[in-house]
């Protein structure tokens, strides 16, 4: 009997990401992928193929195809840009003075409480398109430059405009508890207050946000503050994330994986303590190599306990206007293999399959199975190696979203 199915690539190799296949990729060789509607039906040896007729038939050309890329870590939407602050830090001030002096995050505050929706529309797109030459077909995307509630609505209402006019997945994470704003100066606490009792329940109303996240470091919020806006969360039914241990060890993690977190990211300061409680609660670890760079940190994440312990390991941007104005997938993977000791495979894994964990959406994407999102792209290369290693001239000859051909290099 024929199998139907609407798209059918042929003649590629896959590599799949799935772990319960060998190898570091899951590789596949000269692989079939049958996809009906947006999911893939059937993924496996071309010589195993039953037989198919389809509406459309794509020639791998004995090219890769790989999962769609999925940036996990952004704050893409926002006004102005801290050119400025670049050049100050490199006459030797830190990301510290700056903050404390009212630049930093206060800096896009002010631009993006001033920016109309259109406007933040307007920028944010040149970033997002960036992201999406490159094969990414998910991201996330943060508020937290507005520190109010008309603004804090208006990033996230952006965010999922953008969603509906490009093909690309955005999931959405309300950071109102990013930095404290001027008005409640030295009222922390009723700051966090609002963020619980009136930004939080606004936002959750609306349905623009799949998550919470949180700022939590000794610029920002304390580890009690930040639990605070944990409870609020969950009383809302939504997950929740945290930037954690950036810039010193201070118990976030812990707290976090306590609370069951979806990741904690940046974790430049985590404990062999807090590598454990990862572990335990399934927190994924989204690494920051992009902000690593920028702010020329020299402590490093602790990959290899991490990689003992079995925590996923997720690769992000950060893309932001002040430490990481960097809309390239691609290179964090490349500087998360060179400046935290990650392998190729490892980087892959970081953009696919553990950044669908930090997302909590790994049961749709992240990795080439049946049953998932036919969310894949198409690379002309020799060894999935090269997406790590060679930059600027490797780029997707072809990229679906939900099986749907999208783009070609």
């Amino acid at each position: 009997m024929t199998e139907r199915c609407d798209l059918l690539i042929t003649n590629v190799h896959a590599a799949t990401m799935d772990p319960s296949l060998p190898g570091a990729y899951g590789a596949i060789e000269d692989a079939a992928v049958a996809v009906t509607g947006n999911r893939i039906v059937w993924i496996g040896p071309r010589r195993e193929l039953p037989e198919t007729a389809a509406d459309q038939i794509v020639d791998g050309e004995g090219q890769w195809l790989t999962p769609g890329l999925i940036d996990c870590h952004t704050h893409l939407v926002y006004g102005g840009h801290r050119a400025g602050e670049f050049a100050r830090r490199l006459g030797g001030e830190s990301y510290e003075d700056l903050a404390r002096a009212g630049g930093g995050i206060l800096s896009t505050v002010r631009s993006t409480r001033a920016a109309s929706a259109a406007d933040l529309y307007r920028s944010a797109e040149p970033r997002l398109k960036a992201l999406i030459r490159e094969g990414v077909t998910t991201v996330e995307i943060k508020s937290g430059y507005g520190l109010d509630l008309d603004t804090e609505l208006k990033q996230l209402r952006v965010a999922r405009r953008l969603a509906q006019h490009y093909p690309v997945n955005v999931t959405t994470t309300c950071l109102a508890a990013h930095a404290l704003p001027p008005e409640y100066d030295g009222r922390a606490d009723d700051y966090i207050a609002l963020v619980c009792d009136e930004i939080l329940p606004a936002v959750a109303k609306e349905q623009l946000a799949d998550a919470v996240d949180m700022f939590c470091e000794n610029i920002a919020f304390s580890v009690e503050q930040c639990q605070r806006v944990i409870d609020a969360a969950h009383r809302l039914d939504l997950p929740v994330k945290v930037h954690a241990e950036q810039l010193a060890s201070t118990g976030a993690t812990r707290m976090a994986a306590r609370a069951s977190a979806l990741s904690v990211d940046h974790i430049e300061y985590i404990t062999d303590e807090d590598v454990a409680a990862m572990a335990e609660s399934g927190t994924a670890a989204v690494l920051l190599p992009g902000a690593f760079y920028t702010l020329k940190e020299t402590r490093v994440p602790p990959v290899d306990k991490l990689r003992a312990a079995g925590v996923p390991m997720a690769i992000s941007t950060d893309l932001n206007p002040g430490t990481c104005p960097i809309a390239s997938l691609r290179l964090m993977m490349n500087m998360s293999c060179n400046l935290f000791g990650l392998t190729p495979a490892e980087a892959l894994a970081g953009v696919t399959r553990a950044a669908a964990r930090a997302l909590g959406i790994c049961c749709s994407r992240g990795v080439l199975r049946a049953g998932l999102r036919a969310d894949m792209v198409l690379w002309p290369m020799e060894s999935p190696d090269q997406l790590a290693y060679e930059l600027g001239a490797l780029q997707p000859a072809d990229v679906f979203f939900g099986g749907r051909h999208v783009t070609a290099g």
